[in-house]
């Protein structure tokens, strides 16, 4: 299937126009996505793509060490809040892309709420992810709500990211305390903690756990439990019945790096029909930000599921997230099991 979507870029791509050189990404999405975007952006253009996979935690952290002298030009994907945070500190560049009005709202919003300094490339919502192996062999039921995993069979068996370093984890906080509000929603972060079994470095890493029978349910954004499904593994999703929040996957241009023009080209490019089919050629499943890109039936449909009207823009911002990290570190994670 992959030469298909090459083939579709290269079509959709201005035939030699644009100038040779190079230009530097951090990617924060499945290092196949990655390596797809960059192959065939060298091959369609002639510029050479220095690609580095970094979570979107570390990457925020990178753009912070590098403020002084940038190296990096782009930074794509990952979850939106830290790229709220990198324009917030002005780490990011101020840019309007003339295909604004071919993106979802979602989309749209993330480059408003940013002061235009990031924009939306795809939509993820969170839910869990679970091994049905695991489940019928202990005889229990899948969890369909925020409340069931908390229940006493699921002690051990559940694994989330730690929200320090990962996206989805501090999604899942951010969700949690709108949902909720903060109190209830930090008693309910203690009281799961007995059913942690570890609190991962990357945001799927819970998900491949649960796909190889290592634990038996993740807090996952559900593309990423489709992708463990379509690689064969023994895997199935749900969204929380309360409510759940949900990523937009974003993109921004690093103020000050060293190929600025190269970096805007490369954004257009990326915001695209023919750019954004290289999540489902290497079986990643969010929802692309462009509409003119065709919906796969395996993608998750947000009209579907009970959305909360995540407070981006609130959450994103630096001093709520250290805030809330801090607070879960503290209250959470160094509590005595």
């Amino acid at each position: 299937m992959r030469h298909i979507f090459i083939g579709s870029a290269l079509a959709l791509a201005v035939s030699g126009a644009w100038a040779q050189g190079q230009v530097n990404v951090i990617c924060s999405v499945q290092a196949e996505w990655c390596n797809l975007m960059s192959t065939v952006y060298t091959k369609t253009t002639g510029t050479k793509v220095n690609m580095t996979a970094k979570g979107s935690g570390e990457a925020l952290a990178q753009l912070n060490a590098e403020k002084a002298n940038p190296k990096t030009d782009i930074w794509f994907g990952g979850t939106g809040d830290p790229h709220l945070q990198a324009a917030e500190q002005g780490l990011t560049l101020e840019y309007k892309s003339p295909q604004l009005a071919q993106l979802h709202p979602w989309a749209q919003k993330q480059a408003a709420d940013s002061k235009y300094r990031t924009v939306g490339v795809y939509l993820g919502p969170l839910g869990f992810g679970y091994n049905t192996e695991l489940l019928a062999k202990r005889k229990l039921k899948a969890p369909q709500s925020w409340a069931d995993l908390l229940k006493p069979e699921f002690k051990g068996e559940v694994q989330m990211a730690n929200p320090a370093s990962s996206g989805t984890a501090y999604t899942m906080i951010a969700t949690l305390v709108q949902l909720m509000g903060e109190e209830k929603a930090f008693e309910y972060l203690k009281a799961l903690h007995p059913n942690i079994s570890t609190y991962t470095r990357s945001g799927t890493a819970p998900v491949k756990a649960a796909a190889r029978g290592e634990t038996t349910v993740s807090v996952s954004f559900v593309h990423d439990v489709t992708t463990e499904a379509v690689n064969g593994f023994p895997v199935g999703s749900v969204t929380p019945s309360e409510g759940t929040g949900a990523e937009v996957g974003s993109m921004s241009i690093v103020k000050n790096g060293p190929n600025t023009e190269a970096a805007k080209k490369f954004y257009e490019w990326a915001l695209t029909p023919g750019g954004q089919q290289f999540g489902l050629a290497a079986k990643q499943f969010q929802l692309p930000s462009n509409t003119q890109v065709p919906k796969d039936p395996r993608m998750t449909d947000p009209s579907k599921i009970k959305l909360i009207n995540y407070d981006y823009a609130k959450y994103g911002a630096s001093a709520e997230r250290r805030r809330l990290i801090a607070r879960w570190e503290k209250e959470v994670q160094n509590a005595a099991r």
